[in-house]
């Protein structure tokens, strides 16, 4: 069955359930299925692999035994054991004593899930469709857990969760691509939503993987938060499907909520890649985490002060997508921008187009790429086009990674162009700091007078009326003759 027909067929099955409301819940009853169908699938694996490998589920509680077996308990039975047992057992491993690392993802993810089925009937159709036409220890299903993403992903849409914006595919690969993480360098998105830069890390340090070591490595140096439980629940197992099998950094937190003074050098990372949420507001007394130079309760300015602060000196680097408001905003964002400039190196900008986010949102946005350490001398701009013929993207034209060829070989050979232009530090300081810059190379499009171009449009229709005219005349003369 295609992925695509198998979470339609799931969702319709669940539509019947008194107990699901809509999108969002039905989405979030098949992740957490989803999820221990994959952890039943690894641990099967790691019985092999692991020695001595022990399992943090008594058995009654493993997938294979109470939801493989398509003829296996149903009905109020099923929906007593989950409700009742299963759920109850999940949730104590995030703090239970002795549990092991496996056992603390399992813990981590059910900490805030929810059962919304009410009839066990239904719920067993639900685990047959998955038991059946899913098996992620297929290489071939597992990338189909990409399709799943995907579907997911466009339903949360639909289901109006405002503020979850998605990030691009060709934008995460991008931004990972410039940045280049080594392997062994501290990574760490503060708001990682679904796990997109997370997993193209991964994949993008996969060639450098030649040993197990190399991949408790990588395990150990990939970081994300994500406040929210639905967007955690799928960072945790998309990063699961792309080869990290114990994702125990990958928190459910709001990394705002610690205050500022008390991420010490130990929380200091070589690199952040990150979308922050932006156009939110924070709840009320987040701001005090701050000093008071930084205080605001938008979302994406508290972030930019959080990451500036996390970078390693000297060594940090990091790439930002934010609103074009940011760049000519002030207050906070003014203070922020300044201390940019002068113990950053704000190197280069990418202006991105109207619609590289549609349909979550129509706000233009930017990728700052800054490194801790030093000042800026110069900003660089690239403003990314549209394709010929393109006027916006959509769902169905989106951006390409091929569109940022043209960025990736201009980037170390950097000249002047038509989409690339620089800067001066004290030219933008002599604008207080607003890096809203546009492009100097953009031929002008001059509207004129509107009462020279009405003239003109007057004189033209008379011309038109004469050719009419005229045109008639020639036409009557030669019918008259015939």
């Amino acid at each position: 069955m295609a992925i695509g027909t198998l979470i339609k067929t799931i969702q319709d099955i669940m539509r019947k359930d008194v107990g699901v409301d809509g999108d969002a819940q039905r989405i979030s009853q098949i992740v957490w299925l989803l999820f221990l169908k994959i952890f039943d699938d690894k641990e099967q694996e790691w019985e092999f692999t692991v020695p001595g490998y022990k399992s943090p589920l008594s058995s009654r509680f493993r997938w294979s035994n109470w939801a493989k077996d398509a003829e296996g308990i149903t009905g109020e039975e099923l929906i007593d054991f989950v409700n009742n047992n299963l759920f109850p057992v999940l949730k104590t491993l995030a703090t239970a004593a002795g549990v092991s690392p496996q056992g603390k993802v399992v813990g981590a993810v059910f900490e805030d899930a929810y059962n919304y089925m009410k009839s066990g009937t239904l719920l067993r159709q639900v685990i047959n469709c998955i038991e059946q036409d899913v098996d992620f220890n297929s290489s071939t299903d597992r990338h189909l857990f990409n399709d799943i993403y995907e579907k997911i992903l466009a339903d949360l849409q639909s289901a109006g969760n405002a503020g979850e914006y998605y990030t691009p595919r060709a934008v995460t690969q991008f931004m990972v691509d410039i940045i280049d993480p080594k392997l062994g360098e501290k990574l760490l998105d503060p708001a990682c939503g679904t796990g997109g830069f997370l997993t193209n890390t991964i994949e993008h340090l996969k060639p450098f993987l030649k040993t197990a070591e190399d991949r408790v490595t990588l395990q150990s140096t990939l970081n994300g938060v994500e406040k929210k439980p639905l967007p955690h629940m799928l960072a945790m197992t998309n990063v699961m499907l792309h080869g990290i099998d114990v994702p125990s950094n990958i928190l459910h937190d709001n990394t705002l909520s610690r205050p500022l003074r008390d991420y010490g050098p130990k929380d200091r990372v070589d690199i952040i890649i990150t979308n922050p949420p932006f156009g939110g507001m924070e709840e009320d007394g987040i701001e005090s985490n701050f000093p008071k130079k930084y205080q605001t309760r938008e979302t994406a300015d508290l972030f930019m002060a959080l990451i500036m602060h996390l970078l390693k000196p000297d060594t940090g680097r990091a790439a930002v997508v934010l609103p074009d408001g940011f760049l000519f905003g002030e207050g906070t964002k003014t203070n922020l921008k300044r201390e940019l400039l002068e113990d950053f190196n704000l190197h280069t900008i990418v202006r991105l187009p109207k619609g590289v986010f549609s349909p979550y949102t129509s706000i233009n946005t930017n990728i700052l790429f800054f490194d801790k350490g030093g000042s800026t001398a110069d900003v660089w701009f690239f403003e990314h086009p549209y394709p010929p013929g393109y006027k916006s993207y959509s769902r169905s034209k989106p951006l390409t990674i091929q569109e940022f060829d043209r960025e990736k070989s201009w980037w170390q050979n950097r000249q002047p162009s038509e989409y690339a232009w620089k800067v001066s530090a004290e030219e933008i300081a002599a604008r207080n700091y607003n890096l809203d810059c546009k492009n100097p190379h953009e031929v002008a499009i001059n509207h004129r007078d509107p009462d020279e171009l009405m003239q003109e449009y007057l004189e033209i229709d008379r011309q038109m009326k004469d050719a009419q005219d005229s045109l008639k005349q020639e036409l009557m003369q030669a019918l008259g003759a015939n």
